[in-house]
């Protein structure tokens, strides 16, 4: 892993690397010398710090949040007091690494150019943000095409994190994730992460976030040992494994290659529990991080979803 940056809003001295051995905290799981960094999206409501406390409960040692409303263009400032109990917890709880899930209405693909803008300044503000709160990594979906042709949709795509990274420098990496190949799609198969890297060319854009049920849909077929072998060939091939910076592990409710992103609780969806169990415990993924996006009925819904995940792993 390449050395960042200091954190421009002041962040925990501790980095995380993905060589580290990890102490055995109640309800972390591992062998030998090292226990998973496993953890799920946990909630901001009533100050962000709460999310921390949240992922305790849980006996996560990693994180995701949002760093405020993800359905809405209009950023709340966040309290210095809730940031600096944000990150006294952090550090108390080793919660490590957290990454911020950037906005759901960042577009940088669209054909439009007023909300290509108002994505390059949200995306701007997330990044602002992830620094203020001295955490590793934003999670970005670039966007998708509508009507234009892939390659053309992907290429605004390059240009807008072009000037993303021409506005400011940040201690905080941004990681481009795959999608489902819904219609419009522009980064859904390991190749096109790789085009928008590379496209790109900056430091800023320093990996890929690997969505589980994203990369079913997408035609990985992750129910066997074959298609799990196949797509970690192809993510060494296209992107590097080094460059793999987070494992979002969530069940699919779709067939293979439906081409719909739904998730689904671990081990009960198209993927199954024996999928599940040969990508967690595939050798090359060993030391990324997991955190799950599963869906949320009832407060037990992510208690039975790590625990799955705990009895299923074996490295």
């Amino acid at each position: 892993m390449s050395q960042k940056r200091p954190c421009m809003g002041g962040g925990i001295s501790k980095t995380y690397s993905p060589d580290a051995v990890i102490g055995g905290d109640d309800g972390m799981v591992g062998t030998g010398d090292m226990i998973r960094r496993l953890g799920v999206h946990t909630s901001i409501a009533g100050g962000i710090h709460l999310s921390m406390e949240r992922a305790r409960a849980l006996g996560c040692n990693t994180a995701q949040i949002f760093s405020h409303n993800p359905r809405g263009w209009r950023v709340s400032e966040i309290l210095q007091e809730a940031v600096a109990r944000f990150k006294e917890l952090r550090a108390a709880y080793d919660i490590n690494p957290v990454y911020v899930h950037s906005s759901y209405l960042i577009n940088l693909a669209s054909a439009n150019s007023e909300t290509r803008e108002k994505s390059v300044r949200l995306l701007i503000t997330e990044m602002d943000l992830a620094d203020l709160l001295g955490v590793e990594y934003v999670v970005l979906h670039t966007g998708s095409a509508a009507q234009e042709p892939e390659e053309e949709a992907r290429k605004k795509a390059i240009d807008a994190l072009k000037r993303v990274a021409q506005e400011g420098e940040w201690g905080a990496t941004l990681l481009i994730e795959n999608t489902a190949g819904e219609r419009g799609d522009i980064s859904s198969r390991m190749a096109d992460l790789a085009a928008i890297l590379d496209g790109a060319g900056s430091p800023l854009l320093g990996g890929v976030c690997i969505d589980t049920c994203h990369a079913f849909q997408a035609g990985y077929d992750l129910t066997n040992a074959e298609g799990v072998e196949g797509m970690k060939r192809e993510i060494d091939a296209r992107v590097g494994m080094e460059r793999v910076r987070l494992i979002h592990l969530n069940d699919s409710k779709r067939p293979f290659h439906s081409r719909v992103d739904r998730h689904e609780h671990i081990g009960s969806g198209m993927i199954g529990r024996k999928g599940i169990t040969n990508v967690i415990n595939e050798p090359a993924f060993a030391k990324i991080p997991l955190v799950l996006e599963t869906p949320k009925e009832s407060e037990e819904d992510d208690v039975r979803n790590l625990q799955a995940v705990r009895n299923l792993l074996r490295i």
